[in-house]
């Protein structure tokens, strides 16, 4: 089981939900709007205002309560249930990411989140070959205790998880819980949902589009001390994970394949960029196993919830139109590091978070690995 901690009570769930639905907030926006005003709660009343103060030309659809419940009672229906970060049912490794999901829809046995993982990704279109394969590393790995993530994808997402189902496997969905994809992986994902667990941050009935699926392989990253590529082509979604998993400091792995068969360029390309070569499952225990040493979620990451004030921006004033436009002077298209807009504009750490928080909801700000942000289009 989950180790014990806090968690939030039905209200504050409901404000959570609603606040993480709302239009142009993602997670930095989230934790910013926690940060800035204590509450969710607090954070719905003021959010319009501030949309418009960083030049939204109409205020952000904030969900209603009756909509929240809605969403609420469907998971309920389903089994399901939202987990907040810090709480027990939250992965501890997601919590390590850079600006994590504060919420996600959880279904299945938590209890998964709490050993040591590994992700196994790569080609829909599998080789007989790769599909073999990540059979084969899934079933060693759990062997060896480590709990298998992927993204329930057609090929080798899908042999990764039917391989670990006895083991341990964890699937992360692009839509709701409720909308699984590809269809034929209907079956496979009941399964999971009874021996394994299901997460998402998607809401309940959204159905997965082109956009979603990088916000998936930044979980399935996110969720393991390492990333395991068996077939991908060139410019394929497997590679976007590898790439996330790199960033978040993730061990990358690579199962090299034929220079003829274009499912292996991507993994060969991987191997040449410095990725492990792997040619069978114990590549990736001794390589993690370090790593994972004697491995307990609940004393590396202490169920906490996280969330909360980190300065003290009531005794800071608010930002002047005449400080917005400096804000606004410094940034452009080209990522800039927030240490440096500070640097730039001489603000108060307080006032700049205030300004890119207004664009972020404004949905004129685009934020980028290590703490980058940019501006997607000019002052209107």
């Amino acid at each position: 089981m989950a180790p014990a901690g806090p968690t939030l009570n039905d209200r504050q769930r409901l404000n959570w939900l609603r606040l993480i639905r709302t239009e142009n907030v993602g997670p930095a926006s989230f934790r910013g709007l926690i940060n800035r005003f204590g509450s969710a709660e607090a954070a719905l009343a003021v959010l319009p205002e501030l949309a418009l103060a960083g030049g939204a030309r109409r205020p952000s659809r904030i969900p209603s309560e009756a909509e929240a419940e809605q969403e609420m009672e469907a998971a309920r229906r389903f089994g399901a249930r939202f987990a907040a970060i810090g709480e027990p049912d939250y992965p501890p490794m997601l919590r390590c990411m850079e600006l994590p999901p504060p919420l996600v829809a959880v279904k299945g046995d938590a209890a998964l989140f709490q050993p040591p993982a590994a992700a196994i990704v790569g080609a829909r279109n599998a080789s007989a070959a790769g599909t073999r394969m990540a059979r084969m590393l899934a079933a060693g790995l759990g062997r060896a205790g480590f709990v298998v993530v992927s993204g329930l994808a057609r090929g080798i997402d899908a042999a990764a998880h039917e391989a670990s189902l006895p083991t341990g496997t964890v699937a992360v969905l692009a839509g709701g819980l409720d909308r699984p994809y590809p269809p034929e992986n209907v079956a496979l994902t009941e399964r999971i949902a009874a021996e394994g667990v299901l997460i998402t941050e998607m809401p309940f009935g959204h159905v997965p589009r082109a956009r979603d699926f990088p916000r998936r392989n930044r979980l399935v990253a996110g969720l393991g001390l390492g990333l395991v590529v068996v077939e991908a082509a060139q410019r394929s979604g497997s590679l976007i994970s590898a790439r996330l998993a790199g960033e978040m400091g993730r061990l990358v792995f690579a199962v090299p394949g034929s220079p003829l068969d274009p499912r292996a360029a991507g993994t060969n390309g991987l191997i040449k960029d410095g990725a492990t070569l792997v040619t069978q499952a114990q590549d990736v225990v001794e390589a993690l196993t370090p790593l994972s040493g004697a491995w307990d979620g609940a004393t590396r990451f202490p169920p906490m919830l996280p969330i909360e004030e980190t300065e003290d921006f009531a005794s800071v004033p608010p930002p002047a139109e005449g400080e917005r436009a400096i804000v606004l002077e410094a940034l452009g298209p080209t990522p800039v590091h927030c240490d440096e807009l500070l640097r730039h504009t001489g603000l108060h750490p307080a006032q700049l978070a205030t300004v890119l928080l207004e664009l972020d909801l404004a949905g004129r700000l685009e934020r980028h690995a290590g703490g980058a942000v940019s501006l997607l289009f000019p002052d209107p």
